[in-house]
């Protein structure tokens, strides 16, 4: 990973990293990033699992930071649990093998998840409502740049990223239900990779057999 500025609220450390690389874990932030704030009865339905089980790694996101109880929902002991504000990042790479190994987990789980949305929207754009359809878009450039010049714009785009991600957190704090109907769940896919860098140059081609 390239060093440079954090736009999340927390970077996770090692034992956040090892702790969330669990696929049921996984799910279940996703199924919250989802569907908004839940009960560990609801996610266990969703998951096929038991609720005592749900409940547990629930416990351990929550013990880490990744989610967290909202206090305007739930009656008695039911909990609503939802994703914290603020976001995190994974951070760099770690000479310690176990977290290195969780962190590459964690990164080929983003990459399967990104796969996955793409294909779902590809799969639902024809029926879903034309202003949704509109404000959507896909792209792809391939540029020249230098490393600075690449960190640079990562900056800059991640720094728009965080004034909406700061708006989207208010309303979630604010309001966390019920939902106003003209709100979506609207995910930004992001990167940067400076292609063939592990090659020798980045965009460097070469003819067969040199």
């Amino acid at each position: 990973m390239t060093q440079g500025k954090s736009f999340s609220a927390r970077t996770l450390d090692t034992n956040a990293l090892k702790s969330f690389a669990h696929p049921l874990r996984l799910r279940i932030y996703e199924l919250l990033d989802e569907h908004g704030p839940s009960t560990a009865t609801r996610l266990a339905a969703l998951l096929g699992q038991n609720t005592g089980a749900t409940s547990y790694h629930l416990r351990e996101l929550a013990r880490h930071g990744m989610i967290e109880v909202v206090p305007e929902m739930g009656r008695g002991k039911e909990k609503y649990w939802r994703i914290t504000p603020g976001g995190f990042s994974y951070g760099e790479p770690d000479s310690d093998p176990e977290t290195a190994s969780a962190l590459e987990f964690l990164l080929d789980d983003l990459v399967r998840q990104r796969g996955e949305e793409l294909a779902r929207w590809r799969e639902e754009e024809a029926g879903a409502p034309e202003e949704w359809v509109r404000v959507s878009g896909f792209g792809r450039r391939s540029l020249r740049l230098t490393p600075e010049e690449t960190g640079e714009l990562r900056d800059e785009v991640f720094a728009v990223l965080e004034r909406y991600r700061a708006l989207s957190d208010r309303r979630e704090v604010e309001s966390p239900a019920p939902r106003d109907p003209s709100l979506g769940r609207v995910v930004i896919h992001f990167d940067v990779l400076p292609v063939g860098a592990g090659r020798g140059t980045p965009g460097e081609t070469t003819s067969p057999g040199s």
